[in-house]
């Protein structure tokens, strides 16, 4: 469900995405014909039915799209046919329940369907539902839907009619006729191979077949909901609209994870967490108030396992990150839902909540815009959305995304694809081959030489190994007897075409030399090294930490190594030590590490890893390291013997996101360098403080020892030469100890408070600290008073001139602001509040 190479998209939404360049014209296929089934998800950018799910009868976030295709074969006579006998001779549908829309300047297809189904109601349609187009410039074409009548019992009125709108009639089929390509100047040329692209909600067509009103009836949502019913203690009929949001969402979070997608705050894991959330919040008013849907998950794939093996695979994977992302927000969903209650207390019926306190909601309890609008749906409140944007862009400009990394390939890729064969690779036995040059791109276009500067030279074949699968590009040299060209990475391109992409150092270079190719075999050996080392480090993870752990990434050069892995916590110092252990015994154990290519089934079926949302061809290549210790799906290249991987060592462990982790880390030679420096480090420091280095780590300790009682001793004169500043007054017969101090740090003020309520028990205590121009505050009430005085409102008040944030209960508040020569009048208005 994550496009690939098409940076323009969230999720696939639709059948024809993995067909897009074959429409553009920019690829072919083996093929000009084609039936699929995609599972799709609708949940963001163009295409977003996040909204309507759970208040409608066919709205999805995660369905599945059945569709027919034909590039430049058959076209609207065939493709109508083709439709007509699948819904009334295979599916047997009666014609009198079925009608069909047509745009209404398309009178070929009226022809063809009067002709196909006589009879059949045929509808007109003007507007741009009845058109399609892939964007302002491009190929377009007018469609045709088909429509199901559900009956006269349920409301709604026939497509292209004033009553138009509700349930009854259900569009199950559109047919899309790429019939033009639309100029810049709005005029439409008829396309050179005019193509077809269907769509049919599989959800939809199986309401129909099982006699079903609503989507959610139908057999693929049974068991979920059933299961919903155990959890919940809610009556079911009463809110059916939670039950159709939970029972939809499960299905998108769990494809999605299984697609590789991860919980985070921005792009894809974004989306996935605004539709996990949105599914707790809705579990939230059916009375659960407990982690569910981790739950709901093994459901799911048990009912769609068979179609998905996928999802079988990443099971416990899907469940551990389900249930992470339920926990974390069910411990700010509570309070986060006491904010807004009280922010909306004074909004009347139809009223609006202002865009900055959606974003509080947002920033602060983790509550994305529409979960605050679907909370708001039931009390006829709306949301400043301009307000909304306008704080969240202010936020982005502070801290700018640089976006997902991801490019689509240029225009020249695309066409050399159609003109050339598939670069050959024979890096796995060669690192030195002679070829010849096929192509040479320079600035973005086909050059037919080269005399200065940088470009990628494509040759028939190659020794040089192409970024992929986390593995960097190999370097080294391409010599012609005409020239030298240096190679500084090595590029695929339409998953076929090997560009070496460099310089030229010397000479001029052209298409249909001779060349020799040769990589830089020692940097080769030190990232084959780190390869085999990679598999390792998984298979040890693994053993260690448990079968949940799967690969999410990785990345490797010749200078060190990344593995992510996904697992729900830090790992401990005592388990790195026995991963580290465990790969470096395998390394002295000189393993075997043979490469063999074979069908992915059974590869699969031999227990071979594969990598998590990764697609693969029919045949793979596998790598396998002694008598299994790791067995995985891999394309790179990698040492015959862990021997020659020499030494592991892990250098760091963190988290990257919700349940992932990253280890880095270095082999060989690197290892050596490592620990010399540590080894000068630890001379050095052992110099200083006077001792041999076995006893740096006590000395060290009693350095710290020290240090903490100077600490200590500062502390209490700071808070004693503060306290003598303080200023008490006498306000309703109660006692205010006011204070305005400097250069505290914001963690010294509640020990400073403890320390005046040591001696001054009763009363109010407020603190104020200037440092630069930022004010820090603080406020404390006794237990006695506060059923009269609040803490946090008080500082809310003192916070007021200062442009300040922060918070905190009836008995102790905490904030901050800017502007020390506002403080005065600060400690005004909380006394003027007293």
């Amino acid at each position: 469900m994550v496009p690939q190479n098409d940076p323009s998209l969230l999720f696939t939404n639709a059948g024809m995405v993995q067909f897009k360049n074959v429409f553009l014209g920019l690829e072919t296929r083996s093929y000009k014909r084609a039936a699929t089934a995609q599972k799709c998800i609708r949940a963001g950018g163009k295409h977003n039915d996040l909204d309507q799910v759970g208040f409608t009868a066919r709205h999805h976030t995660f369905f599945e799209m059945l569709g027919n295709f034909s590039f430049g074969d058959y076209f609207k006579e065939e493709a109508i046919n083709f439709a007509w006998h699948f819904l009334t001779k295979e599916l047997r549908l009666s014609t009198d329940r079925l009608l069909v829309t047509i745009f209404h300047t398309d009178k070929e297809a009226e022809s063809i369907w009067r002709k196909v189904a006589p009879g059949v109601l045929i509808i007109p349609i003007s507007t741009t539902d009845n058109f399609w187009s892939m964007g302002d410039v491009g190929p377009c074409g007018p469609c045709s839907e088909i429509f199901y009548d559900l009956g006269d019992d349920v409301a709604g009125g026939m497509p292209g009619t004033p009553d138009e709108g509700g349930d009854r009639y259900m569009e199950i089929w559109n047919i899309v006729f790429m019939q033009f390509d639309q100029q810049k100047n709005g005029e439409k040329v008829p396309l050179r191979k005019q193509s077809i692209d269907t769509g049919m909600g599989l959800e939809r067509i199986a309401s129909v077949m099982q006699g079903k009103k609503d989507n959610y009836l139908i057999d693929l949502f049974e068991n979920i909901i059933d299961r919903i019913k155990t959890i919940s203690s809610t009556n079911y009929e009463n809110t059916y609209p939670s039950y159709k949001v939970i029972a939809d969402h499960i299905r998108s979070v769990s494809f999605l994870i299984a697609d590789g997608v991860v919980p985070s705050n921005e792009g894809r894991g974004y989306v996935l967490r605004r539709i996990l959330r949105r599914a707790m919040r809705h579990g939230s008013l059916i009375r659960i108030e407990k982690p569910f849907l981790f739950e709901l998950s093994d459901v799911l794939v048990d009912a769609m396992k068979d179609a998905y093996p996928e999802l079988e695979k990443c099971k416990a994977v899907i469940a551990s990150t389900i249930l992470r992302e339920e926990e974390n927000f069910l411990e700010t969903l509570g309070r986060g839902l006491k904010i807004l209650q009280a922010d909306t207390k004074e909004i009347p019926s139809g009223g609006i909540l202002g865009g900055e306190k959606a974003f509080k909601l947002y920033d602060t309890y983790g509550f994305p815009l529409d979960l605050t609008q679907d909370i708001l749906k039931s009390e006829n409140i709306s949301v400043d959305v301009a307000g909304f944007e306008k704080a969240l862009q202010e936020q982005q400009s502070r801290s700018k995304w640089a976006g997902s990394g991801e490019t689509k390939e240029e225009e020249i890729w695309h066409v050399l694809r159609e003109k050339l064969k598939p670069t050959e690779f024979c890096g796995y036995e060669k690192v030195e081959d002679r070829s010849n040059i096929v192509a040479i791109v320079q600035n973005s276009a086909e050059v037919s030489s080269l005399s200065a500067g940088k470009a990628f030279l494509v040759t028939e074949s190659t020794p040089f190994y192409a970024e992929c699968g986390g593995q960097c590009g190999d370097t080294g040299l391409l010599e012609t007897s005409a020239g030298i060209f240096r190679v500084t990475n090595t590029l695929k391109f339409r998953d076929a075409i090997v560009a070496h992409e460099g310089e030229l150092i010397s000479g001029g270079l052209k298409v249909r030399d001779d060349v020799r190719l040769k990589i830089d075999c020692a940097k080769r050996q030190k990232i084959m090294a780190n390869h085999t080392a990679t598999h390792l480090l998984q298979a040890a993870l693994r053993s260690i930490l448990g079968e949940h752990v799967v690969q999410r990434g990785s990345s490797l050069n010749d200078s060190r190594l990344r593995l992510d892995f996904s697992h729900g916590s830090a790992v401990s110092a005592d388990d790195l030590l026995k991963i580290e252990d465990m790969v470096n015994e395998w390394v002295l154990q000189n393993l075997d590490v043979t490469r063999s290519t074979m069908p992915k089934n059974e590869a699969i079926s031999a227990g071979a890893m594969a990598l998590f949302g990764e697609k693969y061809g029919d045949f793979v290549r596998t790598v396998r390291v002694g008598n299994g210790e790791s067995f995985e799906l891999c394309g790179g290249t990698h040492v015959s013997s862990t021997g020659k991987i020499g030494v592991f060592k892990i250098l760091s462990e963190t988290s990257i996101g919700s349940g992932i982790r990253r280890i880095e880390a270095i082999t060989g030679r690197k290892v050596l360098e490592y620990l010399g420096e540590i080894e000068k480090s630890l001379d050095q420091l052992a110099g200083k403080l006077k001792c041999a280095k076995s006893e740096v780590a006590s000395k060290f300790d009693d350095v710290l020892l020290k240090l903490k009682q100077k600490n200590q001793e500062i502390s209490a004169y700071k808070q004693r030469s503060a306290m003598e500043k303080m200023r008490t007054t006498i306000k309703n017969d109660m006692a205010v100890h006011s204070l305005v101090i400097s250069d505290f740090g914001a963690d010294e003020l509640r020990p400073l408070n403890d320390a005046i309520r040591s001696k001054n028990p009763s009363g109010i205590v407020i603190i104020l600290n200037q440092s630069d121009e930022k004010v820090s505050l603080l406020v404390s009430v006794e237990k006695d008073l506060q059923n009269k005085y609040n803490a946090g409102q008080i500082l809310k008040i003192g916070l007021e001139p200062l442009n300040g944030s922060g918070g905190g209960s009836s008995a102790l508040a905490q904030g901050g602001g800017t502007g020390k020569s506002l403080i005065s009048e600060a400690l005004e208005r909380m006394h003027d509040a007293i």
